[in-house]
């Protein structure tokens, strides 16, 4: 049994409780899990520190996502790859989890295609197509690498930037990026860890969906959580037996979750 787990940026202080440690600590001793994380939120802070004003965009289905120029592209890499990567790896190895931090440029462990153009919406719902910038489709997964780590008892941690094909450092979304790897791995168990109690409809938390309730309802769903919809849904075509997008801010949420205590579950 193979255990991946999202954290964001929002959910990673909540990781990295005590609490939530032992319960990482007790599932990496019973199975092979691999960890992926955002950091969104330390890459805006850190880009406007230096000078570089960030810019968002919104998809027509409603994604909003970083523009990524050449500028930004070496912030989230350095960031990512460097920043919060390191500092998961160190406190995970503080606790004796044997953390090993890459990201999708090692190894070309994620390669994926450079979008040239966007479609996005402006302020007045208007489409409008842009450069691409430094944006990448996910197009494959390296899986050996993944599983030689795996077989070691290695934890990876993995960043979201992801090698081109003109090998330029490509960002790519990390909701997706785990529901690739995931399914790269056949995992049986995907995580993705929020900082909301799971798929809230109608005012209420949806317990459990299938894959069909899910697509039906993506238009219901906010910015952040449509990506994380769309990121279940990838997985589970690609063979991930559920997904459960759940609260990083309760006791042990990544045992909680695999139980189906927390969160929203999706599955057949």
């Amino acid at each position: 049994m193979v255990l991946v787990i999202k954290v964001g940026d929002r959910t990673i202080e909540s990781m990295l409780t005590e609490d939530a440690l032992d319960d990482l600590e007790r599932l990496s001793h019973q199975m092979p899990v691999v960890i992926v994380h955002g950091g969104g939120h330390t890459v805006t802070g850190i880009a406007e520190k230096l000078g570089v004003k960030q810019q968002f965009v919104t998809s027509p289905e409603g994604f909003r996502s970083r523009y990524t120029d050449a500028d930004t592209i070496q912030i989230f890499t350095m960031v990512m790859a460097g920043k919060i990567n390191k500092e998961i790896v160190r406190i995970l190895q503080s606790r004796k989890i044997p953390a090993v931090g890459i990201s999708g440029l090692d190894g070309a462990l994620i390669r994926a295609e450079r979008k040239r153009k966007l479609i996005a919406k402006d302020e007045n719902g208007r489409r409008r197509i842009i450069d691409g910038g430094y944006t990448g489709r996910i197009v494959s997964v390296e899986d050996d690498l993944l599983n030689t780590l795996l077989k070691s008892n290695y934890v990876p941690v993995v960043a979201p930037v992801a090698i081109g094909s003109e090998n330029e450092a490509l960002n790519i979304d990390g909701d997706r990026a785990a529901a690739h790897i995931a399914g790269s791995l056949k995992a049986e168990v995907l995580i993705l860890l929020t900082d909301v109690e799971g798929i809230i409809l109608n005012g209420g938390l949806v317990r459990r969906l299938t894959p069909d309730e899910a697509k039906q309802n993506i238009a219901n769903l906010g910015p952040g959580m449509i990506t994380k919809a769309y990121a279940a849904l990838e997985a589970l075509s690609m063979g991930v037996a559920k997904v459960v997008v759940a609260p990083g801010r309760v006791p042990a949420p990544f045992s909680s979750a695999m139980n189906e205590e927390t969160g929203t579950v999706i599955a057949q």
